[in-house]
């Protein structure tokens, strides 16, 4: 064991995302726990720990760590949960899932991507999860219904497909709006056609790819 290493992964769940008021055990305890380092880029890795965006390839970006564990607190996923994660990026925020649900099912839409985060993932003992390559705004139809929806990237427009997608009971977390201030919002499905909404706090993500707003004519 790298004592470094542990130090600077417990000072990141202790100073920086607990701090933001994430206090769920369960999730304090996975993020102290799966290895992002693993999953970082190697040209990275010495900002594993960092509270900043760490670019993956494509314009994507990996979260900050407090960013990934408000996502986490806000989905309160169980163990009985099946996880539809829109956009697997580095992997990390999957295996936290994983570890916290029955099972995930992942969508990245860039197949080197898609492909790296599935080694990653069976190389950190990952069992539960399987990443598909895929447009989740364009061309996805999951073939059922997931208790919890997690996106990863920014919507200028929240995709109406999304809340159809999840089971009556089931939580949507996701980010809207138009940067540098967008919102992050959980929607829980209350009824066959009810659905709530809370406003979780503000942020500003990259957008998934053909969710950006459009482009605008400036004379």
């Amino acid at each position: 064991m790298n004592l470094d290493i542990e130090r600077t992964r417990f000072n990141m769940v202790e100073q920086q995302v607990r701090p933001w008021d994430v206090v769920d055990p369960r999730v304090l305890d996975v993020l102290g726990s799966v290895r992002r380092e693993d999953f970082v880029p190697e040209a990275s890795r010495a900002l594993a720990f960092a509270d900043v965006e760490l670019p993956i390839g494509h314009g994507e970006f990996m979260m900050k760590p407090v960013v990934e564990g408000r996502v986490l607190q806000a989905l309160a996923v169980s163990s009985s949960d099946s996880v539809l994660e829109i956009g697997t990026g580095s992997g990390f925020l999957t295996a936290c899932l994983a570890a916290l649900a029955r099972d995930v099912t992942s969508v990245e839409i860039h197949a080197d991507l898609a492909a790296a985060a599935e080694h990653k993932l069976v190389r950190a003992g990952v069992t539960n999860t399987r990443v598909e390559v895929g447009d989740a705004l364009k061309t996805f139809v999951p073939s059922r219904n997931f208790d919890v929806i997690a996106v990863t990237g920014a919507v200028y427009r929240e995709p109406e497909a999304m809340r159809r997608w999840l089971a009556v009971g089931g939580r949507l977390f996701l980010v809207r709006g138009e940067s540098p201030v967008m919102e992050a919002v959980l929607i829980t499905r209350v009824g066959a056609t009810a659905f709530r909404e809370e406003s979780l706090f503000e942020t500003d993500l990259p957008y998934l790819m053909h969710a950006a707003p459009p482009k605008r004519f400036v004379l």
